[in-house]
């Protein structure tokens, strides 16, 4: 098969699918149990599909329901194994994401670049918490202000950097926060010609992070990896004189296993 992408209205492009899964994707931690209305609302389409869609995926043993409200049942879980499974590296990266955790007692993360966001696939987690949210596998945050985000962006061909720069919406997360195109550009462009990138407080207040591209032996990007501390307890000097080369450290035992 080739690589080019399908879209909606293509031959081979299967509509109930693609509808079955924006239903599954409705669900998330602050929307863990919903009524047909607001699943269809999330999912931005009529109550009667998002019902058949629920129907299904209850018969499938996906979703459970309670009365009028409906959930997500461990069952989704398999989905995601499937992809863990299938990357036998990632616990070769959860060890040294460990060890860098019980090193300098900061939380470590390897994330993908999805769409605009980034997700995490692997993370090991310091006691102190930073965010509001709790961050874990499968915690999806904006790619333009995370650190891991901009390292990931810095990667793209040019074509698909510019489509994302075109349509991604920025916003004032904190005092901090870019929200000039032309400055996030420069941003990413820094991050490829240095080969990370620090994301100072624009995600959240306190929130300082450091992350550089992770590669296979190959030359495969596997994703970013990151170690996020707290600005009042780490300053930027010893962010790069310290934990940036931990980092790389860490990237390149990752290069010499993952083969």
């Amino acid at each position: 098969m080739d690589e080019q992408i399908l879209k909606p209205g293509d031959r081979d492009y299967v509509g109930a699918l693609a509808s079955g899964l924006e239903v599954l994707q409705a669900f998330d931690a602050e929307h863990s149990r919903m009524t047909l209305s607001e699943v269809a609302a999330r999912a931005n389409m009529d109550r009667a599909k998002a019902r058949r869609f629920l129907l299904t995926l209850h018969a499938l043993g996906f979703v459970k329901r309670a009365g009028r409200q409906f959930e997500l049942t461990p069952r989704v879980l398999q989905l995601g194994y499937a992809y863990q499974a299938s990357n036998q590296y990632r616990a070769v990266i959860q060890q040294y994401l460990e060890d860098i955790t019980a090193e300098l007692g900061e939380s470590s993360s390897l994330a993908v670049l999805d769409g605009d966001d980034v997700v995490y696939v692997v993370r090991s987690a310091a006691r102190h918490r930073l965010m509001a949210i709790t961050l874990s596998v499968g915690t999806r945050l904006p790619a333009a202000y995370t650190s891991m985000g901009r390292v990931l962006l810095a990667q793209l061909p040019e074509p698909e950097l510019s489509a994302f720069l075109d349509r991604v919406r920025l916003e004032q997360f904190t005092a901090s926060s870019v929200t000039d195109k032309s400055a996030l550009r420069e941003a990413i462009d820094k991050a490829r010609n240095q080969g990370y990138a620090i994301v100072d407080q624009e995600l959240d207040l306190g929130l300082r992070s450091v992350a550089v591209p992770v590669f296979s032996g190959g030359g495969e990007l596997l994703g970013a990896l990151n170690i996020s501390t707290n600005a009042a307890r780490v300053d930027m000097e010893t962010l790069i004189d310290v934990y940036l080369p931990r980092l790389r450290a860490a990237a390149e035992k990752v290069r010499r296993s993952a083969r």
